[in-house]
Parts: C-alpha cells; structure tokens; sequence
C-alpha cells in the first residue's frame, strides 16, 4: 500500500507532550482501530519530517518506540510498514476505558451536613506539629530508603509489642508480629499459613466482613454463627465444625456486647482441644469511656491459639495504612516458610514505622489516646443524649460504652431503605445494618449504626432532633 493513503498526525505546538509522543500516540490509535491496515506503509522519517516542519529526531524516536512495542516492522531498503496485530479492537474499545472512570468501590461522594457515618473519624486533635517533626527526622536516615523487612521494621516491632503487653494485656514479642498496609493483605497472609487444615472459618453473624470474605476468595468455606447477649454462640461454634473462629470480643462489631471472660476461656479450651486457631480483632479496642479497656483474649493464657488483630486506622489516621497481626507462636516457622517462597515485600512505609516508633517511644500516641478517648466520650455521651430526649422511646440505643458507633433500632412502618432516603433528604447520613450479615437479615428489622466519629460535636444534637422529627413528625 501507498504511504499517500495514510493520515499524518496533526502537531500541537501548545501541547506540552513532547512531538514525539504525539507522533507515536497518533500512528498507534490508528493501528489499534484498524485505520491503518496490515502491511500499510508509513511515510519515510525525512518525509514525514517535511511534512510537519520538524527535525527528523522526534520522527525517528516514535518509529523507533513503534517498532518496539510491535506496531510497526522496519524492512530494509523498502521504509517502516503495519505489523500484523491479532484482534487489535480488542486493546482498545472505549467502552471499557469509559468504564474504568467508576470506581470499582462505590463511595457516597456527597458531603453531609449532619454525618453520622460509621467511617468517619475527628482528626481536630491529630498532634500534626509532632507528626511532621518526626517525619523530618525519618528523613534523614537514608537506610529508611532501602527495602525493609517484610514483616514490618524491628524497632517498630519492639514498641508495638511492649504497648501491647502493657495496655492490651497480650503475651507477645516483636517476633510475633507482622506488620501490613492494610486487613487484606494480612488476611490473606493468614489464610495461607492456615491452608491444609480443613478450610473452614467461623464469623459472628452480624460482624464484620473483610477478612471473612478474603478467606473466602482463598477457597474457605465461612460459616455463620448467631450471637447471644454475651458474644458468639458457644454451642453454634461447636456444631459449626469450623477449625478457624473470628471474633471481635472485647467489642463485637456491630452490636457492642462483651464477651466475659469465662466464655472466652470456654473458647479457648475448644481451640486447645479442637486443634483450632481463633482470630481475635481488636479493632478499636482502646476506645472504651466507661470503665478501664477490656484486655485481650489473646493474653489469657499461655501459648494461646490466638492470631491479635490490630490496626492505627482509629487510633491515629486510615491514611497511614498500618495494621499488624500477632501471631501464635506455632504459625512463626510457617510464616518465614511462606516469606521466603513467596518473596513477600514489605507494605508500610518504613519512613511512617520510623515515625510512629519515635512518636511511640517519647509518649505523645498515649497522650494522644488520652485525648481522643475524652473527645469521642464527649460524642458519645452526646448521641446517647440527644437520642434519649428526642425519640423517647420511639428508638432504641444500645453498643454502648465502647468505640465508634451504637445501634439505634427504630419502631417505624417505614422500610429502612425509605428511613435512609428520608435522613438524606435533610442531610443527613446514616447506615442501616443490614450490610453486616452474611446471610439475609430479617427484612422487619429496623436498625441502623449511628457513627459519632467524624461529626463535630456541635452538630449531634440538632441532627438527632432532625432525625427524629423527618422520621416521627
């Protein structure tokens, strides 16, 4: 075929993309839409050159960048010609760019006036001066700028197993621990060091879902187990067969109960007994305003068959991405065992390690603590409040005492699909529970979580009372 046929690319000379790529980018879309057909020939570099008043460098790199990637084949003596491509349409159909464009989780871009989202946390108190002087400090040690070990720096390891032992009640070394960006990333380490065992995973019914459904993408069977006032169901957990069990017991999401101790030990002798492992997630188990934090399963008893989980999402900021695991210490030989086969990477920064050490070492995350505990009871005590004096009876609290949300169940004729679109219709943002089962939730069920995290203070009260009066009036 002739070059005269081909359509020559039009230069923009405001474009802050270089020509070349231009060049390149034009003759690609063209073969990739099938514009230019197999064994069509492209213009010559001096020709094409004169044709867009260029010198003939940028010409020659995007040929050279064409051929390269396969577009184009450069003959000798004859010019530069259109490779054959196998389905080229298939590269490029712009119905899967254009869907590329949503996002793959959806989230409610809008911003609420009165946001009583479960996700939401106060940062008005983040000590940002220190943070950022300890960062300045991580800089300056370039070692920080080498790959670490996957299993999370050992001087952050060292004083994240000394707070542990000291305010969570853990029997843990810095051995014990790994450290990752995110609840995925150690579920999905965890359900590997816990292949070959029967594959099978206990979960509180309503809970929480991310690490059963990780274990479930990794081929287990999960298996819902009905709560009782005081946590999990022992006789469920027995007639389940599970040989893995996760639980939230200092404070079970969603609902808020307690596990006491005798049923904790209770699930410990059948671990020990059963051969089981049980993942114990101790998400916001700092965050307790009415009497001293519950101390965790995982220090009860010697060697326990516990897997801690735990993060710095509330504590400190989701955007720092640091979450840790203990493990028993029968998993550690597996876990260097899967390390090393798999060539696992660390995932935090180490830069964000070094910083929360220093910030650990010098005492400011207990301050810290300190005065989150006492603003989010503020908030707390707040919603219990305003919900008492304005729904009298119409609704129920209950969760309390403990984290970063109650249960608020309301006795409407009103679906809780229409209750929702109500509240947002005033702006106002709440989130039914019914997400948090694994199997159907009673359709009946009227009840919604109540996020004081991230409202200011000043805006709880008045937003009860609007709820009440759009869902009542």
């Amino acid at each position: 075929m002739l070059d005269s046929f081909v359509q020559l690319p039009k230069l923009n000379e405001q474009e802050v993309t270089p020509y070349f790529i231009q060049i390149y980018e034009h003759f690609k879309y063209q073969i990739m839409q099938g514009a230019m057909a197999p064994d069509t020939r492209l213009p010559s570099i001096r020709k094409l050159a004169e044709s867009l008043r260029i010198s003939n460098t940028p010409v020659e790199i995007a040929y050279q960048q064409l051929i390269a990637e396969g577009f184009i084949v450069s003959k000798p003596k004859r010019g530069y010609y259109v490779q054959q491509l196998q389905s080229a349409q298939l590269f490029i159909e712009k119905p899967a760019l254009s869907a590329l464009s949503a996002p793959i989780t959806p989230r409610d871009p809008r911003s609420y006036m009165y946001d009583f989202h479960i996700s939401k946390n106060d940062f008005s108190l983040f000590p940002t001066r220190v943070w950022n002087a300890l960062m300045k400090e991580s800089m300056t040690n370039d070692a920080l700028l080498q790959y670490g070990d996957p299993q999370g720096d050992r001087g952050f390891r060292d004083v994240l197993a000394m707070y542990l032992q000291r305010y969570r009640g853990l029997r843990c070394t810095a051995e014990q621990i790994v450290v990752g960006a995110d609840i995925f990333i150690l579920a999905s380490q965890l359900s590997l060091l816990l292949q070959g065992r029967g594959g099978t995973l206990g979960i509180e019914n309503p809970g929480y879902h991310a690490i059963p459904e990780t274990f479930a993408q990794h081929g287990y069977c999960v298996t819902p187990i009905a709560l009782e006032a005081d946590g999990i169901s022992f006789e469920g957990v027995i007639q389940s067969q599970v040989n893995t069990l996760y639980i939230s017991p200092s404070h079970q999401y969603p609902r808020g109960m307690v596990m006491p101790v005798a049923k904790r030990l209770q699930l410990l002798e059948w671990a020990r007994q059963q051969d089981a492992y049980i993942i114990e997630d101790d998400y916001d188990g700092e965050f307790r305003y009415h009497g001293r934090p519950i101390p965790s399963m995982q220090g009860l008893v010697e060697n326990s068959p516990v897997v801690y989980v735990g993060g710095f999402a509330q504590s400190l900021a989701p955007a720092f991405c640091m979450h840790y695991m203990v493990l028993p210490t029968s998993l550690l030989a597996k876990y260097h065992e899967l390390k090393q086969r798999l060539y696992l990477e660390q995932s935090v920064s180490r830069l964000h390690q070094f910083a929360l050490q220093r910030f650990m070492e010098k005492g400011h995350f207990e301050r810290h603590l300190r005065k989150m505990r006492q603003l989010y009871k503020r908030k707390h005590d707040l919603v219990i409040h305003a919900c008492d004096q304005y729904f009298q009876g119409r609704a129920v609290l209950s969760g309390r005492d403990a984290g970063f949300h109650m249960i608020l169940q309301v006795h409407h004729h009103k679906s809780a699909e229409e209750l929702v679109m109500i509240a947002e219709s005033v702006d106002i943002r709440i989130t039914p529970m019914s997400f948090t089962w694994w199997d159907h939730p009673d359709p009946h069920a009227l009840e919604f979580m109540i996020g004081f995290g991230g409202i200011p203070e000043e805006r709880i009260e008045e937003g009860i009372k609007l709820l009440s009066e759009v869902w009542f009036s």
